[in-house]
């Protein structure tokens, strides 16, 4: 009986550093021709799955695979497609076990953030309902860094290192011409009920006085009066003020400051539009001059600065997953787990998807200062290790060399197809 195929998919938001997983994740297969047959990918995440439209990785060369180490983005495509319960949309669940059965798959690996693990769950659910053998296996990932039950999450600790940098070098060039130019910088980042991002950039602050002087974080809720008292008292002592406001900063009633009204694929409120809300705001309250910047895809894509930690990471990541799935682990997930020594070291841990599905992690309320605009001593020491270190991708001429590969389609084997 030939080996059973394996099958791998990213989800959501993609990262820095989530092709590295895939690395981990192929490269380890590749290692065990004898139990894994071979891996394919779900072109654009688990929609490639339901469309039968599968990605063959063993045509790629090592050479291609061990490119995605040092390439950002999602080599495979992703997708933002919530599979709803079991009780409301059965067809799809029973789609992907039709496709499984039609290419011998028997692992299952989903590399993504609380709602990909939501989804892995209920895969492995669905297969000890129908009988059908396979091993489901979730990969975090999410640069929000909100998965319970690890340290960390792959992709945070890329996009930490690119704002913190960005806060360091944008104030600095803010500093030098506060005196007859802008007076106010406002950096907007990702972060919908999370504060990690926002908080990395109090990183770039090495001495009292340094920016940001002021972080706004979706835990803390946003008092317009305090907020205008210490843009002012800093601009008057300082010069200039550098603020970092997560996207999901909001009013004590939870509506947040740049709600659209609109909603994701997922169900969650599109935000956006916060700093030049803010901006307005303080134009028309102190008359300061004032530029503002969205980080956008820039932080989470940034692989040429990336954190050596993160790529790390990353690829232990992927790579557990398969030797996890290999000693029969069903429906759960790797995680770091941080070493208790005052030198950073951490290690591969398992957690249940069923303490991970749908539970988000937020800035504990010791890591944000008293007055609700900084961050904590306690913060920078979880926080620093997360940013160290440099895993440089090739450079020619000038620019990173990054891997596309082939994706080459497996034969289609059924004959029914599937709306999505």
């Amino acid at each position: 009986m030939p080996a059973k195929n394996a099958f791998y998919a990213q989800s959501g938001g993609v990262t820095a550093v989530i092709n590295a997983t895939a690395c981990g994740v192929i490269e380890t297969a590749r290692k065990h021709r004898a139990r894994i047959g071979k891996v394919y990918a779900g072109r654009n995440g688990i929609i490639g799955a339901l469309r039968e439209d599968l990605i063959d990785t063993s045509r790629e060369s090592a050479t291609a695979i061990r490119g995605l180490l040092t390439t950002p983005a999602g080599a495979f495509g992703s997708c933002r497609h919530k599979l709803k319960s079991l009780e409301e949309n059965r067809a799809e669940y029973e789609r992907l076990i039709e496709v499984f059965r039609a290419h011998n798959i028997g692992y299952f690996f989903y590399n993504g953030g609380g709602d990909s693990a939501d989804t892995c769950l209920k895969v492995s659910q669905l297969s000890q309902a129908t009988g059908y053998p396979l091993q489901a296996i979730h990969v975090p990932k999410t640069i929000d860094n909100d998965l319970p039950l690890t340290d960390n999450c792959p992709g945070f600790g890329s996009v930490a290192k690119y704002i913190a940098i960005s806060t360091q070098e944008a104030a600095l060039d803010v500093a030098s011409m506060c005196e007859t130019s802008t007076k106010v910088f406002i950096l907007e980042v990702m972060g919908r009920h999370a504060g990690w991002i926002a908080a990395a950039s109090g990183l770039a602050a090495s001495e009292e006085g340094d920016a940001p002087h002021i972080i706004l974080f979706p835990e803390i809720a946003f008092n317009r009066e305090k907020f205008m008292a210490r843009v002012k008292r800093t601009v008057k002592r300082h010069g200039y003020c550098v603020i970092v406001a997560s996207e999901g900063t909001q009013y004590e009633d939870g509506r947040f400051l740049s709600e659209s009204g609109l909603k994701d694929a997922f169900g969650h409120s599109q935000l956006g539009g916060l700093a030049p809300q803010l901006a307005q705001m303080i134009k028309s309250e102190l008359g300061y001059k004032y530029h503002w910047a969205v980080a956008d895809y820039l932080q989470r894509s940034a692989r040429h600065i990336a954190s050596g930690t993160d790529v790390e990471q990353a690829y232990a990541l992927g790579e557990a997953a398969v030797e996890f799935a290999l000693r029969g682990d069903n429906a759960v997930m790797p995680c770091i787990v941080r070493g208790k020594g005052k030198r950073y070291s951490w290690s591969i841990g398992e957690a249940a998807l069923e303490d991970v599905a749908n539970v988000e992690k937020k800035m504990p309320r010791n890591y944000i200062t008293r007055d609700g605009f900084g961050i904590t001593d306690a913060a920078r020491d979880y926080l620093a290790p997360l940013i160290a270190g440099e895993a440089y991708p090739p450079y020619k001429n000038g620019l990173p060399q990054y891997v596309r590969l082939k994706n080459l389609p497996v034969p289609r084997k059924l004959k029914t197809r599937f709306k999505v």
